[in-house]
């Protein structure tokens, strides 16, 4: 099995240095491929069943990625198993009216998982330390709170029972041309497209320069980032599906023990 450490955020990390044309977790054909997420995804749902029954902990799976690197499909091929009683998504857009006046990890905070559920976030509280700091809302000093208040913030979440996996779903400016056009192109994707989506194409470098400094101020000992090449659709379904059963099977998690009231009861 591939090590995740390579793609794991530490010290003198360079997203540059990363290939999103890596596929180092897919082994075999596509049908072998296939096989395996799909394996995964009964597993997973094995794990959420011994979460739920556990009752201590939760997990929370947060998601980054530019227009088009897989958020939405991740969800749907990772957790294609999984009850969907024990899994939560919820997508953060732009902030509304309310969630403005409030300080912003206030809606972030609203939407944490609760006990025994896996809780996956498409966009999350990192979308104000990468637009903000793209479009010059905020300044450096700013940005450099900012991260550290989400530090804490998920530090509160780790140190209340909450396991947080962080996966950037890594593309290359050409593979989002290539997706890009194929919503225009298809009569039946292009309600996925918005104009918005070249603007911010025209921004790339910025972007990328933004996660680079996100990801290497926020990737933390009890919340570590793991960039996820995702040129390959395949191979990203694999790698999150796989980094999420093993953080989960390292989580040791146990149902209650049995009843012995119950030893030996006939229901009749």
């Amino acid at each position: 099995m591939a090590s995740f450490k390579k793609y794991r955020v530490g010290d003198k990390f360079k997203l540059s240095h990363i290939d999103p044309d890596d596929t180092p977790f897919c082994e075999g054909d596509e049908a072998a491929q296939r096989a395996e997420v799909d394996a995964l995804a009964i597993e997973l749902d094995e794990l959420q069943d011994l979460l739920h029954a556990e009752g201590k902990r939760k997990l929370l799976l947060v998601l980054q990625g530019l227009d088009t690197s897989g958020k939405d499909g991740t969800v749907r091929w990772v957790f294609s198993r999984t009850s969907p009683l024990g899994v939560r998504v919820t997508a953060f857009k732009a902030p509304n009216d309310e969630e403005r006046a409030r300080d912003y990890l206030w809606r972030c905070h609203a939407a944490v998982p609760r006990t025994g559920e896996i809780m996956v976030w498409n966009r999350s509280h990192y979308e104000d330390v990468l637009v903000p700091v793209v479009e010059g809302w905020i300044d450096k000093a700013e940005a450099r709170r900012r991260y550290a208040q989400i530090n804490d913030f998920e530090r509160l979440l780790v140190e209340t029972g909450t396991v947080v996996v962080k996966c950037m779903l890594h593309i290359d400016k050409d593979e989002q041309r290539e997706r890009l056009q194929a919503r225009i192109d298809t009569p039946g994707k292009q309600w996925k497209f918005s104009m918005d989506d070249l603007e911010v194409r025209t921004k790339w470098s910025a972007y990328q320069q933004a996660y680079q400094n996100a990801l290497s101020h926020t990737s933390t000992d009890h919340a570590p980032w793991h960039v996820i090449p995702a040129n390959s659709k395949r191979h990203r379904n694999v790698m999150v599906a796989q980094l999420l059963v093993k953080t989960m099977r390292q989580m040791k998690l146990k149902p209650p023990p049995p009843d012995p009231a119950l030893k030996g009861m006939i229901v009749k």
